[in-house]
């Protein structure tokens, strides 16, 4: 069974900077590309930033790009998103999903991954 749980959301003053991790079980996760996700109340989910399998090749949606890192551990099935210089904006649940590919393509539908964890509350103060 494949489990994805994210740890690291909470409170963060406009400036601060939180760091997301999704530990991975019950997946061989070097086959598979991650994403992060985020839900804000009342919008759709988006894509915030994916890594490929080998964390060669990385996304980022333009609203996160030079503040958020994404990277990921194969040998410890993790991956991480470091979140700095964060914005009000940026609050939301955070979601950890993974999808079964081994080449270098990112999705960034929502609809093309597999798997999906619980999410975590990212919230940012003003």
């Amino acid at each position: 069974q494949v489990r994805l749980v994210e740890t690291g959301g909470g409170l963060a003053q406009a400036g601060g900077s939180l760091r997301l991790s999704c530990a991975a079980s019950g997946l061989t996760f070097s086959t598979y590309a991650m994403g992060w996700f985020r839900q804000a109340p009342g919008k759709e989910r988006e894509i915030v930033s994916g890594i490929s399998w080998s964390g060669l090749n990385t996304y980022y949606v333009d609203s996160v790009k030079g503040r958020f890192t994404i990277s990921r551990d194969n040998a410890d099935n993790r991956v991480y998103l470091q979140m700095n210089s964060l914005k009000p904006e940026d609050t939301a649940v955070y979601y950890c999903a993974a999808r079964l590919l081994i080449d270098t393509t990112i999705p960034t539908g929502a609809g093309s991954y597999d798997h999906w964890g619980q999410g975590t509350q990212v919230t940012v103060s003003s």
